[in-house]
């Protein structure tokens, strides 16, 4: 077992920034001062868990403070689910009700029938339960993406927007980017997320 720690080259720590349902706890570098610090007299890195959410900045100061390596996970699924249902309202303003792919609808009722991974997680009644599936940080609808009724109605929402550039005025008012088709919404949604931790890890001119 000794031999084992030749091959660690990170440690998880959680330093003092967090996120929640509908709250985001930024990282402080004053307050982990001792914790960067300590790692400087180690062969080895720390790995930040929970960065998601973080600005640019707070990214920025982990990385100078040796949390080299970023976990994140929510926040990438939260960006897809962001772009499909700006592309569904999208859809809502184009087609008749009954050619709609109804994805956030059914999305929703897929996660009530099947509740095992959000239903611990979201406290509340009713009404923020449901507010919390659709638009929760943690983003348990991440789980039900792959479900079959869920791809269906994604199927037919991207086969309804197709492959040309959407009205300019919808993409202003429902996704803030123009010029743009259903795929590029969702890479660009995406590639946001990952631009912020690709700018925190450059080197510093």
């Amino acid at each position: 077992m000794p031999s084992a720690w030749q091959r660690v080259i990170a440690v998880v720590v959680q330093p003092g920034l967090e996120f929640g349902d509908d709250f985001i706890l930024p990282y402080k570098p004053d307050e982990a001062k001792e914790l960067s610090r300590f790692i400087e007299r180690q062969s080895m890195i720390y790995e930040a868990h929970s960065t998601d959410y973080q600005p640019g900045d707070a990214l920025k100061n982990l990385v100078s403070d040796h949390f080299a390596i970023l976990k994140v996970g929510p926040s990438l699924t939260f960006a897809f689910r962001e772009a499909v249902f700006a592309l569904a309202m999208i859809e809502d303003e184009l087609f008749a009700e009954d050619q709609c792919s109804q994805i956030i609808q059914i999305l929703d009722d897929v996660m009530v029938k099947h509740p095992e991974h959000w239903k611990k997680y979201y406290r509340g009644d009713a009404a923020d339960q449901a507010f919390k599936r659709k638009y929760s940080l943690s983003d348990r609808a991440r789980y039900y993406w792959v479900r079959p009724e869920v791809q269906i109605a994604f199927g037919q929402l991207m086969k309804n927007l197709g492959e040309k550039p959407l009205p300019y005025s919808l993409l202003s008012q429902f996704v803030g980017e123009t010029n743009l088709n259903a795929t590029q919404v969702i890479e660009w949604k995406i590639g946001n997320v990952f631009d912020n931790y690709s700018m925190a890890c450059r080197k510093n001119e």
